[in-house]
């Protein structure tokens, strides 16, 4: 009995030792390792935060701008959570001390541009995520110092444009969430160095247009999502282009236009044993009028059978048409030919006459 109220004395003295060089609102655990301050009504970031911090959680706070070198006390940290704040302003060189980070979560925030110095500092961190902010667009400057970065979250921001080489810096990203954003067009190189990206989700944008290349350099892809977009038609070449061992592709929820291109471009695209269509079964017609709602698997190929033999008829036709004309006109030149040396030898029979 000795014994254990002396260990809980111990105990009792270890806690208040922590907690009385913790900030107020937050609460320190083993043995000053990991920092809690969720919840805490801070409107900046807490001043006392122990050096031996590993985690520190500052979510669900009212905290409004990162500062230039605001955890230069704070080096040893590897997660940081700060999602669900009111963040709009991350200085540059902010996160610039943290060089063993791996987890940054700044989602649920009020971010609506990444500059070069967002990321400074930041090459070991394996995962950040930023969904539910205001992102307008990237650029080859966002995420410029993320060279070891495995996962990055962008889902259910604003994004519309993505310039060429905005992920040139993480060739370990293995994988990307774009879900959820304003994206209409997917044009050549905007995932150019991603040779290790193995997941990307495009869902729920406005994707019309994909250029037959843009998912070329994706050489370990696994899932595409392209579902709940506004593709109506897709180059065979597009998926073609995917060469990978294995991807599975989701493209469920688009406004599909049935004619006998698209028909024969999804009759194609299911001989490709590297590809599996995992919704085929589900993706329905938008266009024509006529076929609204049908599922693309019902719809009677026979009529782009028909289709191709009436094509094919025209075509004979056409050569035909132009074979005779030719025939026609060759025996014309002939024939003329033929008038004009008759002409000629009897001017010479006149003439020899006198």
């Amino acid at each position: 009995m000795k014994d254990f109220l002396l260990l809980l004395l111990v105990m009792l003295q270890t806690s208040c030792s922590s907690n009385s060089r913790c900030e107020l609102g937050c609460d320190c655990h083993g043995d000053l390792k990991f920092v809690i301050c969720a919840r805490g009504l801070f409107d900046h970031l807490p001043v006392r935060v122990p050096p031996t911090t590993e985690l520190l959680d500052l979510s669900d706070n009212n905290i409004s701008v990162i500062p230039e070198r605001s955890f230069s006390k704070s080096r040893k940290l590897r997660v940081l959570l700060l999602q669900n704040n009111n963040i709009s302003v991350v200085e540059d060189g902010g996160f610039s001390q943290l060089e063993f980070l791996q987890k940054l979560d700044l989602s649920w925030n009020q971010i609506f541009t990444l500059t070069e110095g967002f990321s400074m500092g930041l090459a070991f961190l394996r995962e950040l995520q930023l969904s539910h902010n205001r992102l307008t667009g990237l650029d080859s400057r966002s995420f410029l110092h993320l060279d070891g970065l495995q996962r990055l979250n962008l889902s259910s921001n604003r994004i519309r444009t993505i310039q060429v080489r905005s992920f040139s810096s993480m060739s370990t990203l293995r994988q990307l969430h774009l879900q959820d954003n304003h994206l209409t067009a997917l044009t050549s190189g905007i995932f150019s160095m991603l040779r290790s990206l193995e997941v990307l989700n495009l869902a729920g944008n406005q994707i019309s247009e994909t250029d037959p290349g843009v998912f070329k350099p994706l050489t370990s892809m696994t899932l595409l999502n392209l579902g709940d977009n506004q593709l109506s038609s897709v180059y065979f070449k597009t998926f073609l282009n995917i060469h990978t061992y294995s991807t599975h592709i989701l493209l469920e929820g688009n406004p599909w236009n049935c004619d006998c291109d698209l028909q024969r471009v999804f009759r194609k695209l299911r001989t490709i044993q590297r590809l599996f269509l995992d919704d085929y079964y589900n993706l329905s017609c938008k266009e024509p009028q006529v076929l609204r709602d049908y599922l693309l698997m019902d719809v009677d190929t026979e009529l782009c059978i028909a289709e191709t033999v009436t094509v094919l008829i025209i075509t004979v036709t056409v050569v035909i048409t132009v074979l005779a004309a030719m025939v026609m006109g060759e025996r014309k030149r002939k024939k003329k030919k033929r008038g004009k040396h008759w002409t000629q030898q009897g001017e010479l029979s006149d003439e020899s006459d006198y």
